[in-house]
């Protein structure tokens, strides 16, 4: 098999949660650009229109669904409604997320429900209904993204990192009760990258110096450094590859 087929994922159909803005609209510019029909998923009509207009400015293809996945009920049904108007989903990116940081001893229950239902049910149940259409068709490409906070505790994130390293044990069981339908569930867990919730730790003069001594490459990522592990997860080059995760953390946790 040639290189470009292996990596060849035009016309595939791609459904991004959080795309309106961050990493969520950065994955969805670069499935566009590589020939993806891209389903773009968020709560701010806005932020999705400009989404929108960024990837049909590079001549890309994509449709805006301004839905909250915690609205849990309404999942499968959104999931139906989408693959009527839009075709089959090929290729799953959960990657809507959200942090509350602050200290353990002062978490509220309401805060604890709402990282958790965002960060991990959401997923895990989206994830059930898009896998539920794949399996008919015995082919999907599901991309969980995790974060440090997978791997390692962070001080002041303690119910982010306990969401994020959920998604590091569900990649795993759905990879494995998937694998038999055609389908590969795999992640990607960035390391500290500058969007809209990271800004804050970046405005932090301390945090941010703490953020850089400890990134080995000895810089902060661009949106560049995640497109190859992205397009890698959503294409044929990745099909012998379920249940696994990467890092892209300038070396953070390698250490």
């Amino acid at each position: 098999m040639s290189e470009p087929t292996i990596f060849q994922i035009k016309g595939k159909i791609a459904l991004i949660t959080g795309a309106g803005r961050g990493l969520g609209r950065g994955y969805a510019i670069a499935l566009g650009r590589a020939g993806c029909k891209c389903i773009c998923i968020g709560r701010t009509l806005e932020d999705l229109a400009e989404t929108k207009r960024m990837i049909e400015q590079e001549q890309g293809e994509a449709e805006t669904i301004v839905f909250d996945i915690t609205q849990f009920n309404q999942l499968k049904e959104a999931v139906d409604q989408i693959e009527e108007r839009f075709g089959p989903i090929d290729i799953l990116v959960n990657n809507a997320g959200t942090e509350i940081a602050e200290p353990f001893l002062k978490v509220t229950e309401a805060h604890y429900d709402m990282i958790m239902d965002v960060n991990i049910k959401a997923v895990f149940f989206l994830t059930q209904a898009v896998a539920e259409k794949m399996k008919a068709r015995k082919r999907g490409k599901i991309i969980n993204i995790g974060s440090l906070g997978s791997v390692i505790g962070l001080a002041g994130s303690s119910v982010y990192c306990s969401s994020k390293g959920a998604i590091t044990q569900l990649t795993k069981t759905a990879a494995l009760e998937l694998a038999s339908e055609g389908i590969q569930v795999n992640a990607i867990f960035p390391g500290y990258f500058l969007t809209e919730m990271t800004k804050p730790f970046f405005d932090d003069p301390v945090h941010k110096t703490w953020i850089e001594d400890k990134i080995p490459l000895g810089r902060v990522g661009t949106f560049d450094d995640l497109v190859g592990a992205l397009l890698f997860l959503a294409a044929p080059a990745s099909d012998y590859m379920t249940g696994q995760s990467i890092s892209v953390d300038g070396g953070w946790t390698a250490g």
